[in-house]
Formats: structure tokens, sequence, C-alpha cells
């Protein structure tokens, strides 16, 4: 169930964001969703591809500082009131929620999330346990290729 992310540590720059994605699409990678969080100094892009390890390989060749970590990503209601749901399972239960973001598909009436656990062991058994639908990274990888 949990999902190998890429973060990449930038700095807070013009042309910065550019570098690695350039090195993943010269290396024929692509980036199947993302997110960018920044700071006055600096920035950490997370990524999620297929082939994490080459990625990675490739960006650390390029001179990028990559961190592997891991997310879950699940089936949200695509309606007013789906991710109030899901957000009140987790607070409810206790686990931190670290952040979160969207892949740009949805399934069928459901929107996907990607979201990073203190915990992430404990939040599979909560989701699960609560009837979400959690997506592995083959299923993830087949639904945003099609």
């Amino acid at each position: 169930m949990k999902i190998k992310q890429l973060s990449v540590f930038l700095e807070n720059k013009p042309g910065r964001l550019s570098v690695p994605c350039q090195t993943l699409a010269k290396a024929g990678i692509n980036i199947l969703t993302l997110s960018l969080a920044d700071t006055e100094q600096f920035g950490i892009l997370r990524l999620i591809v297929r082939d994490w390890q080459r990625a990675k390989q490739v960006l650390e060749d390029a001179g990028c500082v990559v961190n592997v970590t891991e997310v879950l990503a699940s089936e949200v209601e695509d309606k007013p009131g789906g991710l109030a749901r899901i957000l009140e399972t987790i607070e409810q239960a206790g686990v931190n929620l670290e952040y979160m973001y969207a892949f740009t598909f949805r399934s069928e009436d459901k929107a996907v999330l990607v979201f990073r656990f203190e915990d992430p062991d404990a939040a599979i058994k909560l989701l699960k346990s609560k009837g979400f639908n959690l997506v592995d990274s083959v299923e993830l990888y087949n639904r945003v290729e099609k």
C-alpha cells in the first residue's frame, strides 16, 4: 500500500525548479504527480514516478539532493464533504497527517489523494478498517497511464 515519493530540495531561486524536471525528461521519466512547497530560502519538490530508484539516481547524478519517503494514496469521494470525511477519521484516531496533495486524475467518481503520515502503518490499518480504498503503486501507475 505504501508508495515511494521523491523529495527534491531546491534553492528558492529562478530556474531551480526546471533542473529536476528537465533532468527527468531527458531520462525519459514521466512525473505522475507532484507538489511544491516553499519557504523564502528553499523549496521541496515532492514527486511520484514509476521507477523511483532510477529517478533518484538520475537526479542525484545531476547534483540534486533527494530523499525517499513513503506515502499512501487513497480514493476519496469527489463531492462536498468527501475530504472532510477522511480527515475527520484521521483526526478522531489521533493519527498525525504531515501533508497531502492530489493526483490530477479521477477514479470514476472518486478523487485520488496522496497522504504523508507520521506512522503510515497505523494510517493503513485505520483507513482500511473505516472502508477507505487505498491504492497500491501498481494500481496507481496503471490508472495514471491509461
